[in-house]
């Protein structure tokens, strides 16, 4: 940021700061009351952020999902074998049984059944003998359940009492009918679990600490509670945790939560059921943004929820196989073959089974996909259980800080840069920054900072800056087209509106070129007319508008007259890059007027109205000089003064327009120069060449430049204390030219020098005031 942009920005909060402070708290305030309103645009942002800058992750190395798919459906609805052992979807549980055999001796650590068994089957030596095959294979088998307003509630669980959650072995055994796909004896099976069992195993599985109190826990909905598994499947599961649809309410899922209460009894999700044992855990804790299994903890939201890592689609994120490959494989191995599967794909992976097929009715949206089998929420949670970070929401707090500053740089950045591109582009540039924001968040950080929010505080504060400044714009223009009608050619100063080239009237150091003129003797011609003051007034008049005319029509801005003299600005308020070329052009104009002016006065018998013109380029400091009853739009500073210095400084060295070394090296391809002498200003140390201005680049006769070669030839010596070879040049010359000015300055001065030699002479004359 430059120093003239820094200086803009602090003037203008320094007049409309509280403006903008305004403006970003209103904003600030208008965007959190919206909040709910907004909720399915930050689902729409969101997404979108997770989608870009967190998917394409690699895939699991914890989790492998096993796939109830549309070609198992047909594979087993297709085998007249198969058909007959287990029948049609939803399959008797004879083949999970098997499914399970496979699984445990391919290795797998737990399986994780994203489904429910909540019903009796007509068989019931099928479910007998699933539970018998699951207890001799030791496998870890988590099943679902979910909850429904048909369901009766179970007594309170006590968590401080030791009840076992197997049936005694006293209990009368079952005698199931006989299978030929089961054709061990169930005598040793156990009896089906009580109801105080069932209690027991759905709802006092994972203890919960005396501090956490039912109320800290997500309610199930109004009515509910959960629906208790098939009694035989009691005590031979491993354990049993909800499965119900946790979806926004645009349908998609994007949370979980991991513990829910029925207002009698707290039931944890599947998935922390099952990692529960695998982490060795006996107590779940939910305390303020902390999930805690034994000695592993999780950052969660207040509400004991948290959005979900997904990583991408289920098939990117997660190792997929069939189930009928499983099935398959069980086959092979029943009758001696070696499996087809790779012997490493179970091996201590946890192994989540559901449906993916369309007809299973599982079929759900998350961020990556409208159509994303249910499954992949329960696999992504199990997986960021073992191995990963939960997304959670940054405070409440933090969402309005940062709403607060994009309304306060909105409003500070459109107020002060008042630039048409600026205004256009903010609105897009702040939410694409907001989207990547947020999506850094999510992938670095794992939070989700609202973005909707943020986003519709910087569009309406963005919004009513831009009010502001076009009605203060709408007011300054009015304010400038009056001040500088008069000053300025009118062209130019619609061209300046209409660019939103609007000076800076509190003041703006600034690069101008400054003219200064004034007609010799003025005291004496103004003497003539004090019997007619009338008369002196139309003469000044006439020669003010005709060396006005000139410098308006270069584009000049007409700072003052000061009785005869002329005080005119190149480059304010209009910023004009040839603001140097243009004040010579406006200049040698000036002088060509004048002498029109000068032969028709001399027929008329006015006086003599010879001007001397000065004109310098520098940096000075342009604004409004004025008050509140009078405008006054002018410059000041070392330029300014050099410029009025060298006007004057024109009658010791006979020329009529002086230049200033800036303006030279500015304007010097469009101009020709006599280099008159190296001055010191006074109060200056440094000595500066100053130029005569005699036409414009190749507009000047061969007389001019045969006198002005002579001239600088004669410099040349008289710098070297040459001062007779000097003026020996100088008197040829004169001879021929005899009203050139600075070659008679230049002779008189040798002639001085060679009179009376000075002390010290370092060839550089002393510009007084």
């Amino acid at each position: 940021m430059t120093g003239e942009t820094w200086k803009l920005l602090q003037e203008r909060w320094r007049h409309h700061g509280r403006v903008m402070l305004g403006i970003a708290l209103v904003a600030t305030l208008a965007a959190w009351a919206c909040e709910r309103g907004l909720e399915g645009t930050e689902h729409v942002a969101y997404d979108e952020a997770l989608v870009r800058f967190t998917g394409g992750r690699e895939k699991s190395q914890q989790v492998v999902v096993v796939a109830i798919d549309q070609s198992t459906l047909d594979e087993i609805s297709q085998d007249a074998q198969l058909q007959l052992n287990f029948g049609n979807w939803p399959y008797t549980r004879t083949l999970w049984a098997r499914v399970a055999q496979e699984l445990k001796a391919a290795g797998a650590r737990a399986v994780l059944f994203d489904a429910v068994m909540d019903e009796r089957t007509a068989d019931a030596s099928a479910d007998l003998g699933f539970a018998q095959v699951l207890r001799e294979t030791g496998l870890p088998f988590y099943v679902g359940m979910v909850s429904s307003a048909s369901a009766k509630p179970l007594a309170r669980a006590d968590f401080q009492a030791s009840v076992p959650l197997m049936a005694p072995e006293s209990a009368p055994a079952a005698s199931p009918p006989g299978d030929e796909s089961f054709p061990e004896a169930f005598e040793d099976a156990p009896a089906p679990a009580t109801p105080v069992l069932t209690r027991e195993a759905l709802a006092r599985a994972l203890a919960f600490p005396a501090s956490q109190t039912r109320g800290a826990l997500p309610a199930l909905p109004r009515g509910h509670h959960p629906v208790p598994p098939t009694p035989a499947l009691v005590g031979a599961v491993s354990g049993f945790g909800l499965v119900d649809t946790e979806a926004d309410g645009d349908g998609s899922m994007r949370r979980t939560s991991f513990a829910y209460t029925d207002g009698i009894n707290p039931y944890v999700t599947l998935p922390v059921r099952m990692v529960a044992d695998l982490l060795g855990a006996k107590e779940v804790t939910l305390s303020g943004r902390t999930l805690r299994l034994g000695e592993r903890t999780w950052s969660v939201d207040a509400d004991g929820s948290a959005a979900l890592d997904y990583g991408g689609s289920l098939p990117e994120r997660f190792e997929m196989v069939t189930l009928f490959a499983v099935l398959n494989d069980w086959i092979h191995r029943s009758r001696g073959e070696a499996p087809e599967l790779p012997a490493a794909l179970f091996r201590d992976k946890v192994v989540v089974i559901g449906g993916t097929a369309v007809g299973l009715n599982d079929i759900k949206a998350t961020p990556f996909s409208a159509t994303q089998p249910g499954l992949v929420k329960q696999a992504t949670v199990v997986d960021t259980l073992l191995a990963g970070t939960f997304i959670t929401r940054a405070p409440l707090a933090v969402d309005l800080g940062l709403t607060f500053l994009v309304a306060l740089v909105s409003a500070v950045l459109l107020m002060t840069a008042r630039w048409t591109p600026l205004e256009v582009a903010w609105p897009v540039a702040l939410v694409l920054g907001l989207h990547v924001l947020t999506g850094l968040l999510l992938k670095s950080a794992h939070t989700h900072v609202r973005m909707a929010m943020p986003a519709l505080a910087g569009v309406g504060a963005s919004v009513a800056a831009l009010a502001f400044n076009h009605l203060v714009a709408n007011r300054e223009t009015q304010f400038i087209r009056q001040a500088f009608h008069r000053f300025m050619e009118p062209k130019l100063v619609e061209q300046m509106i209409r660019s939103r080239q609007l000076p800076r009237l509190d003041g703006e150091n600034k690069e101008i070129t400054a003219f200064f003129s004034d007609i010799r003797g003025f005291s004496t011609f103004s003497e003539r007319f004090k019997e007619d003051p009338r008369q002196l007034v139309r003469i000044l008049n006439t020669y003010l508008t005709a060396v006005s005319g000139a410098l308006l029509r270069e584009g000049g801005c007409l700072d003052k007259y000061i009785g005869d003299a002329v005080v005119c600005l190149f480059g304010a308020p209009m910023a004009q890059q040839d603001h140097a070329v243009r004040a010579c052009r406006g200049a040698l104009a000036a002088k060509a007027a004048v002498d029109a002016l000068r032969v028709d006065f001399r027929e008329k018998g006015f006086p003599d109205v010879y001007t001397r013109i000065g004109v310098n380029s520098a940096v000075n400091f342009v604004g409004n000089f004025g008050s509140d009853q009078l405008f006054s739009y002018t410059a000041i500073g070392d330029g300014m003064n050099l410029a009025a210095r060298l006007e004057g400084a024109n009658k010791a060295y006979g020329s009529v327009i002086m230049i200033g070394p800036r303006t030279y090296e500015l304007a010097k391809e469009h101009i020709e120069v006599r280099e008159l002498d190296r001055v010191r200003v006074a109060g200056k140390t440094e000595a500066v060449t100053v130029y005569e201005l005699l036409a414009l680049k190749g507009q000047w006769d061969a007389s001019t430049r045969h006198t002005v070669a002579r001239y600088h030839e004669a410099l040349g010596l008289y710098r070297e204390a040459r001062f007779a070879e000097a003026a020996a040049v100088l008197e040829a010359e004169a001879a021929r030219s005899p009203e050139d000015g600075p070659t008679a300055k230049l002779l008189e001065r040798c002639r001085e020098y060679l009179a009376s030699p000075p002390e010290k002479f370092d060839g550089v004359a002393n510009l007084e005031k």
